[in-house]
């Protein structure tokens, strides 16, 4: 790692090195930089920080037997004789040793931010610019103010570009990471309802996504989605116009037409200023065509052709939990259950709607919607009935209100039918019965039957979906999972598989 020896350390982070052996080499570059002692190698700097169920301070002799360099830490357990860095605070220490390493490299950052899509956005980006470059990406969920300052420690000189997702959820994270981060290009996927307990409305995420410009390299772009309607408006971002696309053909690059094979994905021709290419996108979901042009920016800015650009979205696959499409012998399972907002919902349904097969949304709580989240569940439930879901099934605490919307919308669906009964009959015996018949006590059978299914079902926890689970899934269904990660429904998708 370039220039990052123990005495750039001292000095980065302003802390006391305290070692009993003077023979070190004090000006040696570190090999790593990791804050798990299981994951240090010859040469490493271990990074102890304290977290909620353990202290790295304790790995500390352990992370020195497996050969790291130094130790960056808040105290110096007894008996540790290793070259040891104490520090105020470490994972403040960890963001600086970060920010000084960037300014090290000479490589090309893509920062990618945005309420939806973020994660697919980066997949898409950073196969496009494998046809051309040496890229490195952040993995799993490592884009917070813990995982980017680590992803960025793992950037190597091979290396040409970096791909580097952030994700926040106040108001002044983004500037953070974007010190950290240095972007050459920050794309940005919309504007959405997520985080609004800190946040407050879209108006806040608005400014608090827009933070990743403060940092932005003085040459550096700006890729904005032209079809929210809060990026759209953005016509500066440090003195240079953004780069728009969109599905508006006053945008530059922006798709030319589009022909969806359902579950099998999508093919569509694109224009990308005076190019036009056509380019095949392996997974599901029209909303992925934004991923697609997303991609297409960003590679348009680092200089791709659009052979170039059409073959790294060939090869795009799909991240477990993301709109993965999953086929056993029984069932097909949209995993998309990492993480979840009504924007997201809405899509994953619309997703689920394209499948020909009995179709099952099980849906759970979203975390961090402020004060609307009654009203934001109930949107959703509202929504799977406008879909035409087949089963909708409710988890957890807030998905009761996913499951109160969809009854009321199901009741208001039942009334009009009914009134446009009543407007051609004049039986008022005839017509009290049916409406008797079409109870909506949501004690009993609510909605329209599937079989012996109840249309829209609730059950307060996990356990008690699972106790039901043969009751509510029946081969050749095809099924969404979906809720915030803190549901972790995951756990519903393995019980699926093994349906």
């Amino acid at each position: 790692m370039k220039n990052i020896s123990i005495d750039n350390l001292i000095r980065i982070s302003g802390g006391i090195l305290s070692c009993t052996d003077r023979g070190i080499d004090r000006m040696k570059e570190a090999t790593g930089v990791c804050i798990d002692s299981r994951l240090v190698e010859e040469g490493f700097i271990f990074v102890a920080t304290k977290g909620e169920r353990t202290d790295g301070h304790e790995y500390i002799a352990s992370a020195f037997q497996k050969g790291a360099m130094a130790v960056i830490c808040e105290r110096v357990p007894e008996g540790v004789n290793g070259p040891c860095i104490k520090v105020k605070d470490s994972l403040v220490a960890l963001k600086d040793i970060a920010e000084f390493y960037r300014k090290q490299l000479d490589i090309k950052v893509v920062g990618i931010t945005g309420s939806v899509g973020k994660t697919s956005a980066k997949e898409f980006i950073a196969a496009v610019l494998s046809e051309k470059y040496n890229v490195l990406k952040t993995e799993g969920n490592f884009n917070n103010e813990i995982g980017l300052p680590l992803t960025i420690c793992r950037i190597r000189p091979e290396h040409e570009v970096a791909v580097l997702e952030m994700g926040i959820s106040d108001f002044g994270e983004m500037t953070r990471l974007s010190k950290m981060a240095r972007p050459d290009v920050a794309v940005i996927t919309n504007i959405g309802q997520c985080h609004l307990e800190n946040l407050g409305d879209r108006d806040g995420v608005l400014s608090a996504k827009t933070e990743i410009f403060k940092y932005l390299k003085a040459d550096g772009v700006a890729c904005l989605c032209a079809d929210d309607d809060k990026l759209s408006l953005i016509g500066d971002v440090n003195g240079k116009k953004p780069i728009f696309f969109g599905s508006n053909k006053d945008v530059p690059i922006h798709p030319l037409s589009i022909q969806t094979k359902g579950l099998f994905g999508s093919e569509c021709s694109i224009a990308c200023y005076d190019e036009v290419f056509n380019i095949k996108i392996p997974l599901p979901g029209i909303h992925r065509i934004y991923n697609a042009l997303a991609a297409i920016s960003v590679g348009h800015v680092l200089g791709l052709t659009g052979t170039e650009m059409a073959a790294g979205i060939g090869k795009i696959s799909a991240t477990p939990g993301r709109g993965n499409v999953i086929r056993t012998d029984k069932l097909t399972i949209l995993d998309d259950c990492y993480n979840a907002n009504p924007i997201s919902m809405n899509s994953a349904l619309d997703l689920l709607a394209l499948s020909e097969d009995t179709k099952v949304a099980v849906l759970g709580d979203m975390f961090e919607l402020g004060s609307n989240e009654i009203w934001l569940h109930e949107s959703v439930g509202k929504y799977a009935i406008r879909k035409e879901i087949d089963i909708l099934c409710c988890i957890g605490e807030k998905g009761k209100y996913i499951y109160e919307g969809a009854v009321e919308e199901e009741k208001q669906n039942a009334d009009s039918f009914l009134n446009g009964i009543e407007k051609h009959l004049n039986d008022n015996d005839f017509m009290t019965e049916l409406k008797n018949t079409m109870s909506w006590n949501a004690d009993e059978v609510v909605g329209l039957e599937k079989g012996e299914r109840r249309k829209i079902q609730y059950y307060a926890t996990k356990e008690e979906f699972f106790a039901n689970l043969k009751n509510v899934i029946r081969p050749k269904d095809a099924v969404l999972v979906k809720a915030s990660h803190g549901m972790h429904f995951e756990e519903i998708v393995e019980r699926l598989k093994e349906f």
